[in-house]
């Protein structure tokens, strides 16, 4: 942490630690604690003396492999219980997280926020532990696949909002009247865990008819959160079938394995839900086609054998020819009421497109509202809106004095007010309630 950074904090107590003040114990460790909010850091250490209480919450400690030297540690239940790490002694992990003082005890301790295995070599026998486990288990095969239904409108989508995957998947999505809800999730480190297994308990309550989870690529380390039990299991449980786009180097994500169909990159997967309509749409006028050609086929072949037998044939003739008009106009206005059904469907995605681009423009409203808010608050401090409810400026030397202590008798003095200027000349200091150094 930069060295004004911490400045700035220690200034910001300056008044409040004097030494006139006296406080009680907890009071002390309460104002520690507040300042030690800015030390949040990641610590890298071998694990020891890992105790799981009752009550859940993991107590161990981090022991630096250099010296020895050993910090104590707690990570909550509630965290704990969704990251997937088996914390056990002599485990090499990064603790993220920030130091606090337990007020009975007196001690420091690190409450970690998330622990993750160090080292990609750790990384990697940890992926292929869970790999076989699960694979053993046959959340990976092939039989318990779905297919991804035909002509599917309900989509919901993971992912995150910043970057390039979202926009990809969308622009490559046609207009089909696709439904799309989107839940915003961090999709890189530990802390993507709750937040994707959030977002997937939050659609098993959705109308929604595929859900599409997507990251751009990333190394086994970046797409750690993709490789977590629980997460895995949550996944393949889904009520719907789940699409997963996860980019990556080598090895393949499990959340991909579990997934009903895998595909590397967000526009594969768009392209995936437009296929069956664009096939459709391809398809229409082929089969008006296939189907004129066979019935006249039929008359023609009819026509014949009705021309080798007697006349009386022919007034029959004439009507089968009637019906055959009949028929292919029916045929005509048959196959313009589908056309007509896919314009509609794409006129609609207009409407439905829409809504989600209100999601969109909601997010840049709410944005305009807390420009709006941070402009309000520059306002109410603007120095010249200050002077017109009644304060001044007061500047010795061309410069801003606060503290009478700046000042000399017999210097001049500048005083600034909302309506103009006041030069004086200093003819006594009085000090107030000066406090001991």
């Amino acid at each position: 942490m930069e060295n004004n950074t911490l400045f700035g904090e220690a200034k910001k107590r300056e008044n409040i630690l004097s030494e006139e003040n006296v406080f009680t114990v907890s009071e002390y460790i309460k104002i520690l604690n507040e300042s030690l909010m800015v030390f949040k850091a990641k610590i890298i250490g071998e694990a020891s003396e890992v105790k799981i209480w009752s009550s859940g919450h993991v107590y161990f400690s981090l022991k630096d492999e250099k010296n020895g030297n050993v910090m104590n540690c707690v990570i909550w239940k509630s965290r704990y219980g969704i990251l997937g790490v088996n914390l056990k002694d002599g485990l090499k992990i990064i603790a993220s997280g920030r130091p606090e003082i337990y007020p009975p005890s007196g001690k420091i301790s690190f409450i970690a926020d998330t622990i993750e295995l160090a080292g990609e070599g750790a990384l990697k026998k940890e992926y292929e532990r869970l790999k076989a486990k699960l694979e053993s288990e046959g959340i990976f095969a092939f039989e318990r696949k779905r297919k991804i239904p035909d002509y599917i409108q309900k989509i919901g989508i993971i992912t995150s909002k910043q970057g390039a995957v979202l926009a990809d998947f969308l622009n490559n999505l046609a207009k089909f009247n696709f439904k799309v809800k989107m839940i915003d999730s961090r999709v890189e480190g530990q802390l993507a865990v709750g937040d994707i297994l959030s977002a997937i308990k939050t659609f098993r309550k959705k109308d929604i008819e595929i859900l599409v989870i997507m990251r751009g690529g990333g190394s086994l380390e970046a797409l750690l959160a993709f490789n977590n039990e629980i997460l895995v299991r949550e996944a393949a449980n889904f009520p719907v079938p789940i699409i997963a786009a996860i980019g990556h180097d080598k090895d393949v994500p499990l959340l991909a394995l579990a997934a009903d169909f895998a595909v590397s990159t967000p526009t594969a997967a768009a392209n995936l839900l437009n296929r069956p309509w664009e096939q459709a749409e391809l398809s229409l006028e082929r089969y008006k086609i296939d189907i004129s050609d066979k019935y006249r086929n039929c008359l023609e072949e009819t026509n014949g054998f009705l021309r080798q037998s007697s006349d009386i044939a022919v007034k029959f003739w004439d009507l089968i020819s009637k019906k055959y008009k009949d028929a292919s106009a029916k045929i005509n206005i048959f196959f313009q009421r589908i056309k007509d059904a896919m314009a509609n469907i794409k006129s609609g995605i207009e409407g439905d497109w829409g809504l989600v681009k209100n999601g969109f423009n909601q997010a840049l409203i709410k944005a305009g509202w807390e420009l709006d808010n941070d402009f309000r608050i520059a306002r109410d401090n603007d120095p010249m809106r200050q002077l017109k409810l009644g304060y001044s400026i007061a500047m010795v030397r061309e410069k801003i004095i606060k503290t009478v202590e700046a000042t000399k008798v017999g210097e001049n003095i500048d005083i600034t007010l909302s309506d103009g200027e006041i030069s004086s000349e200093i003819k006594n200091i009085i000090i107030k309630n000066k406090k001991n150094e």
